[in-house]
């Protein structure tokens, strides 16, 4: 089979849905030999942060001579960047062989896995396989019946900043949403976190296990990325590596933060060209923070397109200004907004976004909204 083979699988209505569970994600699991019982793992989730905290460990255990992988999502460009070894994205070949040998093992025992369970069962294979010293996980939506959450164990756990997304499927209050987070603390691993929420709490002393409450002043000045919201996820990666790895000096801490890379979070392109991944109210909310603390009097010009599910009209109310240029850009998915949708909710004049070629040249352009679109607008060489 070849690699287009595999993303027609993954992204075929049979597979491209959510449906949280651990059951089938753990049968497959056991018949692959529970690989994720061989694995020394961080796990991280969160509302917001959790890739960044992600990356920026595991650039802090690659340069410091450890074989990491790291899994995280959703990918920009090609599914293969969710699943790296040092830095390196699976090859293609690889990628196409693990997942089709996974659904065929899933099919001959009738076991019906969704999109995500698939990438899951090949990162615990495919890190397993390759003898990984750590990998570190990012959760894909929730915690609790989340498919990575099928760890017995692990190094630790690291719970980001906790807001309101996905209230359909974890909670309507920042509560219920820390509670389901809250879900991956494992019996007598620690856990780390910025924020106090009781849920938090409760499920560390149910499970024995050390409560690590972050206070985020870290200094980002040799961090490679930028935007406001970096202090709080370098203080979490920086407080998780210091207590299981007290053996990595503060050199090689700080050579580390020069190298991380974690594309297309308040990533400046070129002098004229922010993209940001912002795809919910309280990351456009961190977005705007970070554009009036960097570039508080330039002309902004956004490019905005979102998912249908999100609060579109809330994040646009946090977003715009009188003045700003709009341009709203219908992409490639099912559940994208038209641009009818999102101009009968925006209070400010707005256009339609053809090219970057017919945006104002004087202008900051500002692409943000949702992972999704990216790809259909953004060349690939600006931000890998």
């Amino acid at each position: 089979m070849k690699y287009i083979d595999t993303i027609n699988l993954l992204t075929s209505q049979g597979k491209f849905y959510i449906n949280l569970g651990l059951d089938r994600i753990s049968k497959i699991l056991d018949l692959l030999g529970n690989p994720q019982d061989k694995l020394k793992i961080i796990h991280v989730a969160g509302t917001n942060g959790k890739g960044s905290v992600c990356t920026i460990i595991a650039a802090i255990l690659v340069k410091s001579g450890m074989k990491t992988g790291l899994y995280t999502s959703p990918h920009i460009y090609e599914y293969t960047e969710r699943i790296k070894i040092n830095g390196y994205d699976i090859k293609k070949d690889d990628f196409t062989r693990y997942i089709f040998e996974i659904c065929k093992i899933a099919d001959e025992n009738n076991i019906h896995l969704t999109e995500f369970e698939i990438l899951t069962a090949v990162m615990f294979k495919y890190f397993a396989d390759n003898n990984v010293d750590i990998a570190v996980v990012e959760t894909g939506l929730g915690g609790r019946f989340d498919a990575t959450n099928v760890i017995k164990k692990n190094l630790c756990s690291i719970i980001t900043h906790i807001d309101l997304d996905h209230t359909e499927r974890l909670g309507s209050t920042k509560s219920k949403i820390a509670f389901e987070k809250a879900g991956i603390i494992k019996p007598n691993c620690p856990v780390f976190t910025c924020e106090g929420y009781e849920e938090i709490k409760d499920k560390a002393d149910e499970c024995n296990s050390l409560f690590v409450l972050v206070t985020p002043f870290e200094d980002t000045t040799n961090l490679s990325l930028k935007g406001v919201c970096q202090q709080e996820n370098l203080s979490l990666a920086l407080a998780a590596v210091r207590y299981l790895f007290p053996q990595i000096d503060e050199d090689t801490i700080q050579d580390a933060l020069k190298e991380v890379k974690n594309p297309c979070r308040f990533q400046l392109c070129r002098d004229d060209l922010i993209v940001d991944a912002s795809h919910n109210p309280n990351g456009v909310m961190a977005l705007r923070e970070s554009l009036d603390w960097y570039f508080p009097d330039k002309k902004r010009c956004f490019v905005f397109g979102c998912l249908k599910n999100k609060d579109y009209k809330k994040m646009m109310d946090i977003l715009f200004d009188k003045g700003d240029e709009i341009y709203f850009y219908h992409f490639n998915n099912k559940n994208s907004c038209t641009v009818e949708e999102l101009q009968n909710v925006c209070e400010y004049p707005s256009k339609i976004f053809e090219s970057f070629d017919k945006l104002p040249k004087d202008s900051l352009k500002i692409v943000c909204g949702s992972f999704y679109m990216l790809n259909e607008i953004i060349p690939e060489n600006l931000v890998l």
